[in-house]
């Protein structure tokens, strides 16, 4: 068997099982090979009837005593009891909507159960157990994967198809150096794979789930130390100046961290070397001036500028604001967006080309053909979290080939606090600088938590806002109908809910709409609309976490806060508290999980943003973070940043050593490993090129 083999080669995998096993992007022995659980059951110890423990899950051999019967509850519910007794004791076994067990459980035969056991009155009871005979036990006495399904595929199946995989399939070939795997006391491959499926102890599972965190983080540390050395190899414009005269220009003074980050980002910008480096604020902590300081110089030096904004509303935005802070020192800033008309666009074109244009402020129109820059001095890429590496590297290379081979200074803001932690896999690649105190004078947004019992009165709390000409976010989670949600509360459909507060609650008000399904025009009349004032409410899923300016707009309300992520919600609650009102962040939910309460009452209690990114990270673990893949970043399978620090630590401590020694990995014994990296960064394998 090859790792191509067809699933449709294995016994019992026909074409319908083949179709449900691809939407698991399941199609040959070697996607089930690496195909990793989500779980494990402990199956190797079995209890009898009575001596079982309650409510976890247990393996108990027993005897069918008499033939299953099967009844009607109601419509669409029926269930089927048995008896089945050990030789001591006896109990009631039940299974709900699963009549075909009449025709497979057998009275007079021996099964072995796995379930929890309950106690109702005297006496104890399983129900929907998972079962197999005792005479051909094939999961009982062992360790048990559990992996993610879909309709029609069994655990039972799958897991047997991985195990027949594991079994058929050569031993892949080590992807560690062995002198790596030596020093840092790694499992082999080969017994790892085996391990991590079916494993025979817990240490054996965890020494195989250490060595595939290793392996995932080192190859990662490996390839983002790699770009930063590629990127920092280089020569950039050598850029000096003090920024006394840039202050000047400002209506307020800057702050400490502010000033700090500036001159963190003015000695990249002046050692030779491109800069490559993160500025991190929360919201509102004033990461636009620091890129026009950072501007201002590259300006004066006689080099150009771009910033590249994630929707066409923030990129106009943050060209009103740059026009108002660089004008008075006689830089133009310029805007180039994608609605604007073609005659408009090839102004801006010939204008960069020429030189005339010394600043650009765009969205990813910057990145579309007829851009090309006279002197690219300094990228900006404005919220990393939504453009990731390539756009990043693509909007740097606009530049072309500079003259004597310089390559532009790179500058990221993000308003997104994150972990120390996750902020170096994340931005790698990047220096740091962090911005962590907010100006004065900005007043905290107060935050509340209320449950559906108290709707009446916040909408009447709405009403008195307009009232005083302020403005109104509502955020809702999904956007079309979808009935219940998992935990029985409804979930407030954005489409739905915004119907009827037009008709039925706030008829005298203007309640605008905007959501991630609406075309972009639609998107940005939507929001445009309400940055003018022409609307008083504004119905919106997270499209507008990273959204305009609105310092009118006093209070934000999450409808089924429980479904979001505390930075999600952090980011959300930053939308309002721009201006010099008082403003209010309401977070509805009636989930009443002391677990949920707790999570959501971290937002009324801080307005750290820092803070709140480590709580974030603890409860919901990195996968989650965003709420959506970093771009351009590849996912973790098996590393967890909340347990794996030690491992992390390790793993970069040993890419370092690796390209201390071999800087660009062109070592033919480090060829592997450079392929790997760029098998990693496969969306774009050229960047290492």
């Amino acid at each position: 068997m090859e790792v191509t083999t067809p699933l449709t080669d294995f016994p019992g995998v026909g074409e319908v099982r083949a179709k449900a096993l691809a939407k698991l992007g399941l199609r040959t022995a070697g996607d089930l090979a690496a195909y990793l659980p989500r779980a494990y059951e402990d199956r190797r110890a079995s209890y009898t009837i009575a001596e079982a423990p309650l409510d976890q899950p247990v393996c108990i051999p027993v005897l069918l005593a008499e033939e299953p019967r099967r009844m009607n509850i109601r419509r669409g519910l029926d269930v089927t009891r048995m008896k089945v007794v050990d030789g001591a004791s006896a109990m009631l076994v039940s299974f709900f909507n699963q009549g075909y067990l009449r025709q497979a459980l057998h009275r007079g035969e021996e099964y072995v159960l796995y379930g929890k056991v309950a106690l109702v009155g005297d006496h104890r009871q399983m129900t929907n157990p998972q079962f197999e005979p005792a005479a051909r036990p094939h999961l009982t006495g062992r360790i048990v994967p559990v992996y993610p399904l879909t309709a029609g595929i069994s655990n039972a199946l799958l897991a047997s198809l991985v195990e027949q995989a594991l079994e058929a399939l050569p031993a892949p070939e080590e992807s560690l150096p062995g002198e790596l795997l030596a020093a840092h006391g790694l499992a082999p491959l080969e017994r790892c794979w085996r391990d991590i499926h079916f494993p025979p102890t817990p240490e054996a599972l965890e020494a195989a789930r250490r060595r595939f965190a290793f392996e995932e983080l080192f190859y990662l540390s490996l390839g983002l130390a790699l770009l930063r050395h590629r990127r920092s190899a280089g020569r950039g414009p050598a850029i000096r100046g003090e920024i006394g005269d840039f202050q000047a220009l400002l209506p307020f003074a800057l702050t400490g961290a502010q000033k700090k980050a500036i001159d963190e980002a003015a000695a990249d910008m002046a050692s030779g070397r491109p800069m490559n480096r993160l500025i991190q604020g929360d919201v509102g902590s004033g990461k636009t001036a620091v890129a026009a300081a950072c501007a201002w110089l590259v300006c004066r030096a006689g080099w150009q500028c771009a910033m590249m904004a994630p929707t066409e509303i923030l990129a106009e935005q943050h060209w009103r604001s740059l026009h108002g802070m660089l004008a008075p020192a006689g830089i133009r800033v310029g805007l180039l967006t994608g609605s604007m008309r073609a005659s408009e666009k090839k102004k801006v074109y010939e204008e960069l080309r020429s030189g005339g244009l010394q600043f650009v402020v765009g969205t990813h129109a910057l990145l579309s053909e007829g851009v090309a820059f006279q002197r690219l001095g300094l990228a900006i890429a404005d919220e990393q979290h939504r453009f990731g590496v390539e756009q990043r590297a693509a909007l740097a290379a606009k530049a072309g080939e500079l003259e004597d081979g310089l390559r532009p200074h790179v500058l990221v803001m993000s308003a997104t606090p994150i972990p120390r932690t996750l902020a170096l896999m994340i931005y790698g690649d990047l220096d740091i600088s962090v911005i962590d105190e907010l100006p004065p004078g900005r007043t905290p947004v107060k935050t509340f938590l209320v449950g559906e019992s108290k709707r009446q009165r916040m909408y009447g709390f709405v009403r008195a806002q307009v009232a005083e000409g302020r403005q109104v976010y509502i955020v809702c989670p999904s956007v079309e109908e979808n009935g219940e949600a998992e935990g029985g509360w409804d979930l407030k459909a954005v489409t739905r809910y915004a119907r009827t507060l037009r008709e039925q609650v706030f008829p005298d008000l203007r309640v605008g709409l905007v959501h991630g399904k609406l075309k972009a025009k639609e998107k940005e009349a939507a929001m445009a609309a309400f940055a003018a004032g022409e609307t008083d409410v504004l119905v919106a899923t997270t499209v507008i976490e990273v959204g305009v300016d609105v310092p009118n707009a006093s209070l934000m309300i999450v409808e089924n806060a429980e479904r979001f992520g505390l930075s999600q919600l952090h980011q959300l609650r930053g939308r309002v508290g721009r201006g010099k009102h008082q403003s209010w962040c309401i977070l509805v939910s009636d989930d009443r999980a002391p677990e949920t309460r707790a999570r959501l009452r971290v937002l009324t209690g801080t307005t750290d943003g820092f803070k709140i990114a480590e709580e974030d990270l603890k409860l919901r673990g990195p996968g989650d973070f965003f709420g959506a893949r970093q771009h351009g970043l590849p996912t973790f399978r098996v590393a967890d940043l909340n347990t794996d620090t030690r491992v992390l630590k390790e793993a970069q401590e040993a890419a370092g050593e690796v390209l201390a020694a071999d800087p660009d990995l062109s070592r033919p014994e480090h060829r592997p490993l450079l392929d790997k990296v760029r098998k990693l960064f496969e969306e774009d394998p050229d960047m290492f090129n």
